[in-house]
């Protein structure tokens, strides 16, 4: 078989692009592309439309036009790509579906800020935590520098690497549409909420659809991998338990979960007193601290997500080729069972 013809081939090679080379940065990137589109048409329907119901209207216009014509954009490259040579459509659909991860970004992001810390230079590691965190860093000490970047490579894990994969698994699974448009589809829906899906003024309608939607999609694949994630960590069952019990103390319905599992797997706690612009806010504990927060752990960290990338890969072919019961280990069906009746 070609390569062209096997999705998941096209998919492992996509996650190793994105491991080995991820963003270049003189590249157009898609979501340079749709960052663009957002930050347009928002300052124009802002300044155009003044009454709630007209802005909720225009965030849904907004939200179902991005996220369809991403889509929709994609699908029609690959497709025009077939037509003219097989392996020009299948380098497209790899470099496309690697800029969808963000596994690479998120490893850099983190390393930045470690290696300042590292050498003792917390005023720059302040100052690179600053370029990826909400939070105000000017006055963080290295224990709080430590868990921004743990909550931040925990929280971005979902909807920068797996909720992509899942979505693109998904697609290779749907005759004629493919890989591509669904993972564009869901990093619309992402760079949406993280540009105006906020509740204050002037997104709180504006954004209101998108920051929904949002949550909706991430819901499946981040409870996906919560439940990988436990299976790796060898105690899913204590795993499970901390998420349900701390997990749900967030507003959000799926960062909770997401940096809980990360938590307490790496027997660390997160959350605690934040600052933005000057505004103290109290996140909610998340996890049990048996353990220091260090380098060390942020980078098991990082490893996780990407042996949970793999497992899902290998098990997306082995479910195209009917051979899913011979993939998945018995201790996963133990995993579903637990999750279901305790």
């Amino acid at each position: 078989m070609r390569i062209s013809e096997n999705p998941a081939i096209i998919l492992l090679l996509a996650a190793f692009w994105d491991y080995l080379i991820g963003d270049p940065w003189h590249w157009l990137h898609p979501v340079q592309v749709m960052g663009w589109i957002v930050k347009n048409y928002t300052n124009w329907l802002i300044n155009l439309w003044k009454q709630k119901w007209q802005r909720r209207l225009g965030g849904i216009v907004l939200g179902l036009g991005l996220i369809i014509g991403s889509g929709l954009w994609g699908w029609l490259v690959i497709h025009i790509a077939h037509q003219i040579n097989t392996w020009l459509a299948t380098g497209l659909e790899v470099i496309i579906l690697a800029s969808c991860f963000a596994g690479k970004s998120l490893r850099l992001a983190a390393v930045n800020v470690l290696q300042s810390i590292n050498s003792g230079d917390l005023k720059t590691a302040r100052s690179r935590l600053s370029l990826y965190v909400g939070r105000d860093t000017e006055n963080l000490a290295e224990a709080e520098i430590l868990r921004a970047v743990l909550e931040t490579v925990a929280e971005n894990a979902i909807d920068g690497v797996t909720a992509p994969l899942f979505y693109a698994i998904l697609g290779a699974f749907l005759p004629g549409i493919g890989s591509v448009p669904l993972a564009l589809g869901y990093k619309a829906a992402s760079t949406l909420d993280s540009m105006i899906g906020y509740r204050r003024e002037p997104y709180t309608d504006l954004g209101w659809f998108s920051a929904q939607l949002e949550d909706r999609l991430t819901w499946l694949p981040c409870r996906l991998t919560v439940l990988t994630l436990a299976l790796f960590s060898g105690k899913p069952r204590h795993v499970l338990s901390l998420c349900r019990r701390d997990a749900l103390k967030d507003p959000s319905p799926n960062s909770g979960w997401s940096e809980c599992v990360y938590a307490a797997i790496l027997g660390v706690q997160l959350g605690g007193i934040n600052t933005y612009q000057g505004v103290v806010k109290e996140k909610p504990l998340l996890g049990e601290s048996i353990n220091p927060l260090t380098r060390e752990k942020i980078e098991l960290a990082l490893r996780l997500t990407r042996h949970c990338c793999l497992l899902w890969l290998m098990i997306s072919e082995a479910a195209r080729l009917g051979l899913i019961a011979l993939c998945v280990p018995a201790s996963s069906i133990a995993l579903l069972i637990l999750e279901l009746y305790y």
